[in-house]
């Protein structure tokens, strides 16, 4: 069996995922692990945990279908920052997007022109999961870590250096970073000035089909199992390859993706910046940015209300309580929930926001909240569509991948709080999938990405009835954060 791996680096696992010649995937191994959170608003992990899942994910794989890949190709979460010595030793946790220790330092730098300026070229929104802010935050309160710091990397780059003992960093990651210019396509001099380091504290940035052939001569024993020989590409980061994956990568089509967070993202040949909802702007090769927004509470708040209901759910718990929403009309009765539990990134770009339940009145029940809880993802995902349709082409259609797509409740709300089609092009697996194109086409299988036969794929179209609910729903949504951000900052503690 003739194959190539695709393999993501998430926030909560690494997932190979096995695709062979004809673009289809057959094969997968997911290995998890956990954060930390030593003091309200961190948010770290251990990057060598990360490693051992990496070769375990990669070695499962191997394992299960008895063959060497033709070739391997990465995606990764993006925004983590590892302060590292000259061999990639680690000086402290690696940081993740989720950390919200430098919000402060991005409010100062978002009321700033200098800011403004720094997000025009940069494409990233000025927030706590930038790199840039992440760096500034460690100058301004360890500079003994800041000083001492030979680079400071990101999680690809850790594994790279594991696999080839070299610095690099694939153009789309570095998009990411708030520190990179993505016209110029080189380190931005503002933002280096701005984070008090050089070119020389970051790695060298190269293209997305960047590869190198592996040779087994790696000192580390435990890459025992693969041979010399494969090509690994350096692919880019998941959330651009998500819409390669989604086969999203032309204009007038959307990816909407939701795990634990959520992302809305389109493709264009050139940046699309908007400086009030603070759209990304990353590279996913020379000729194709993907924009958009994230979320921060797209599966977790489901997951934290599910908890609060049955401390230790089980899959069963999450089909009874789909089954229970399916029991309410939509729009919950009036009652509107803001998702807001670990604050929110786009568009309103505000960690000290939180979430709040509205309109709760005696004849709410149970099921009524967990719809409402639903119903709330979805139209924080509606907010950052608008944004991005405001300076995109017509968008007439969104593939739909992540967890969420388990549930054809949860897509059919999407679509009709929308009111745009949805259409499932994957399950849950995007990002490996499409690093795994970018495998294929590096190694020479296929000239161009493939296209999806959209008349084949379950397609899910608004409904009518619930469209008209949710544009007056959507009102009071938006109305409720404006109204509550000022006693939401007051009393955040």
């Amino acid at each position: 069996m003739k194959y190539v791996l695709g393999v993501d680096i998430g926030t909560g696992s690494v997932k190979a995922v096995a695709v062979n010649l004809q673009c289809q995937s057959f094969e997968v191994c997911q290995q998890h692990y956990s954060f930390s959170a030593p003091k309200p608003g961190y948010h770290e992990q251990d990057p060598e945990q990360i490693w051992k899942a990496f070769i375990a994910s990669i070695k499962g794989v191997i394992d299960k279908i008895g063959t060497q890949p033709l070739a391997i190709s990465l995606s990764s979460a993006m925004h983590s920052i590892i302060a590292v010595d000259e061999n990639c030793r680690p000086f402290a946790p690696m940081i993740t997007w989720a950390d919200n220790r430098s919000s402060e330092i991005a409010k100062r730098l978002r009321n700033s022109v200098e800011g403004m300026s720094i997000y025009k070229a940069t494409g990233t929104p000025l927030h706590a999961m930038s790199p840039l802010c992440k760096i500034i935050w460690i100058k301004e309160n360890n500079i003994e870590l800041f000083n001492k710091t030979h680079k400071f990397i990101a999680i690809k780059e850790y594994i790279w250096h594991k696999l080839f003992q070299e610095f690099k960093l694939d153009q789309s990651n570095a998009s990411c970073t708030g520190l990179f210019d993505i016209i110029q396509f080189k380190w931005h001099h503002e933002s280096l000035k701005l984070a008090g380091i050089t070119e020389q504290k970051l790695s060298e940035t190269v293209p997305t089909d960047c590869a190198k052939i592996y040779q087994s001569d790696n000192p580390r024993p435990e890459l025992s199992f693969l041979k010399s020989g494969v090509p690994i590409i350096i692919g880019a980061s998941d959330g651009c390859l998500a819409n390669l994956g989604s086969t999203a990568d032309k204009p007038g089509v959307a990816a909407i993706t939701i795990g634990t967070s959520g992302a809305v993202r389109v493709a264009s040949s050139k940046p699309l910046p908007n400086e009030k909802a603070m759209t990304f702007s990353y590279i996913l090769n020379k000729g194709t940015y993907i924009c958009g927004g994230p979320i921060n509470n797209g599966g977790i708040a489901m997951q934290w209300w599910l908890k609060n209901i049955k401390p230790e759910p089980t899959d069963e718990d999450y089909e009874n309580l789909f089954l229970q929403i399916a029991k309410v009309e939509a729009g919950a009765n009036g009652l509107i929930f803001l998702p807001y539990l670990t604050g929110e990134r786009a568009p309103i770009w505000d960690s000290e926001s939180c979430g709040n339940f509205f309109g709760i009145k005696l004849q709410h029940s149970q099921a009524h909240f967990s719809r409402a809880v639903l119903e709330g993802i979805c139209y924080a995902l509606k907010d950052v569509f608008d944004a991005v349709q405001q300076n995109s082409e017509p968008i007439t259609q969104i593939n739909v991948s992540g967890g969420f797509t388990q549930s054809d409740l949860w897509v059919q709300t999407l679509a009709d709080i929308t009111n745009k089609k949805m259409v499932i092009v994957q399950s849950d697996d995007a990002s490996a999938i499409g690093a795994a194109f970018m495998a294929l086409k590096n190694i020479g299988i296929i000239k161009e990405y493939p296209t999806s036969d959209f008349a084949a794929l379950r397609t899910f179209e608004p409904n009518t009835t619930n469209v008209a609910i949710y544009e007056r729903g959507f009102i009071v949504y938006k109305e409720l954060y404006d109204g509550l951000k000022e006693i939401m900052h007051r009393t955040n503690y």
